[in-house]
């Protein structure tokens, strides 16, 4: 009986820290449209949405009901099933990647009770990122396929081609920081990453593996289909590319699961490179609040991060013009590529180096 009632509070918990994650992330994909617009307008002069709400703070909302409130339309000779099912699907693996994120510390509560800000701590997390992430791209491929339209075809050929392109590089980026973690979960890493400045050396992996975080990057614009990197949505080639015939909520799906993704991937960049919750002095924070205050300081400390790494990826895309499709495949399998396989060889040896010393 004793073991049902945990079993029955565990079942709770998660399924509150579930509730908050998918609401926080479709909130902040929310106004980071509004955000996106606001950057937009700063850099090119302009005064971006001003009208509905204060500073234009309403406009997500407007949109939002804009799109609830379209005719769906389905085209005739499309699929129908795929058609419906590949917004569905790019919309679930954007939220299915949150689930291995540590969003804070563990808190022990009062009655003892270890409360895990984390859906699933899993041994294996960076594998289950990457397994996600590869469903993904069947959103976009399977929504371009069933619109029987010939630029919505070639969008979701680039798609799969970009992906599979870029995931190579960012898989052995990945294997250097694996080498020197010795660990796939995510937990772990940050673990590792505590506070700032560890004995002789910062203890973030970005100082420690610098040309990896900068591929890591790299791709993730490309796995986000991202400027300069959005080449299935290329407008000037493509009209609007995979979603062309899409209206309404469909569309809608597409649009949020962008930047749902874009947010969870800077969470995870965070806290895979930028010691995720982890902030300087955080002991001595620790040692002058309480537990429950100072979890609530970490996951604050990692929205924060992350939101910073979403105002980059903005201020890049409204900065760098679009590459080419032969540019984007050359730097790709030419320069990503080798450079990655060049770094992971030398974290090798650095680590042996050190294990032997």
């Amino acid at each position: 009986m004793l073991l049902l009632q945990v079993d029955i509070a565990l079942i709770i918990e998660k399924l509150i820290i579930i509730s908050v994650i998918l609401m926080g992330s479709l909130g902040i994909a929310m106004y980071a449209t509004w955000g996106e617009r606001k950057v937009a307008a700063i850099m090119q002069d302009r005064l971006g949405p001003n009208r509905a709400g204060p500073m234009g703070l309403l406009q997500p909302l407007a949109d939002g009901l804009k799109l609830f409130f379209k005719e769906e339309i389905i085209p005739d000779r499309s699929t129908r099933f795929i058609f419906i099912l590949g917004p569905c699907l790019a919309m679930l693996t954007a939220l299915m990647t949150s689930a291995v994120v540590p969003w804070g510390p563990d808190y022990i509560a009062p009655s003892g009770r270890t409360i895990t800000f984390q859906v699933a701590d899993i041994n294996i997390g960076i594998l289950f990122v990457f397994g996600v992430v590869s469903l993904g791209v069947y959103g976009v491929m399977l929504g371009g396929w069933a619109s029987n339209n010939k630029f919505s075809l070639l969008s979701s050929i680039r798609a799969a081609s970009q992906a599979i392109s870029y995931e190579l590089a960012m898989g052995i980026s990945l294997i250097a920081l694996i080498m020197m973690s010795g660990s796939l979960s995510l937990r772990d890493i940050v673990a590792q990453q505590h506070g700032f400045w560890d004995g002789n050396w910062f203890s973030w992996y970005v100082f420690k593996q610098p040309v990896g975080f900068i591929i890591f990057l790299t791709c993730a614009f490309a796995e986000l289909n991202r400027a300069p990197f959005d080449l299935p949505e290329c407008e000037s080639e493509l009209n609007m590319g995979y979603h062309q015939e899409y209206s309404s909520m469909k569309l809608g799906f597409y649009l949020f699961a962008e930047y749902i993704n874009l947010f969870i991937s800077s969470a995870i960049i965070v806290t895979l490179y930028f010691g995720g919750y982890n902030f300087p002095f955080m002991d001595q924070v620790a040692t002058a609040t309480g537990p429950l205050l100072f979890s609530i300081i970490c996951i604050l400390v990692l929205i924060s991060k992350a939101v910073g790494m979403v105002l980059f990826f903005m201020f890049v895309r409204w900065t760098l013009p679009r590459f080419r499709y032969d540019q984007l495949m050359k730097l790709g399998w030419k320069g990503l590529i080798p450079l990655a396989l060049a770094n992971m060889l030398v974290t090798g040896m650095l680590v042996l180096w050190v294990f032997k010393s």
